[in-house]
């Protein structure tokens, strides 16, 4: 059975050695907002990227970064979305990074 609904789908760029409080701002995020109970994240590593210094991040052999492109996609309601976004300014979570926002329709299958 098939289910439909809308959301928001953030979208938060930065860099795999950001770090919040001590541990990996990409770990941070995930485990605060699963403690939270937002709907989902998703964290990917890019294999190059750069951004607006750019200054290329590379996983090249050659050319080994120990700061690849990170990143986090977090799907949830436009209130949680809005909340999760108030936290940001308030505790300076995120520092430097670049963030974009897209309403998605959600589909679901199965139970």
């Amino acid at each position: 059975m098939q289910k439909e609904s809308t959301a928001v789908l953030l979208r938060i760029f930065i860099g795999e050695s950001d770090k919040f409080e001590g541990k990996n701002l990409y770990q941070y995020l995930t485990e605060y907002l699963r403690k939270n109970h937002f709907a989902g994240v998703t964290v990917l590593r890019g294999i190059t990227g750069f951004g607006k210094a750019s200054r290329v991040h590379s996983s090249d052999l050659l050319e080994l970064s120990s700061d690849l492109p990170i990143v986090i996609e977090i799907v949830d309601t436009e209130e949680k979305i809005e909340e999760l976004k108030k936290t940001f300014d308030q505790t300076g979570m995120i520092g430097s990074a670049l963030i974009t926002e897209e309403k998605v329709k959600i589909i679901k299958w199965g139970e």
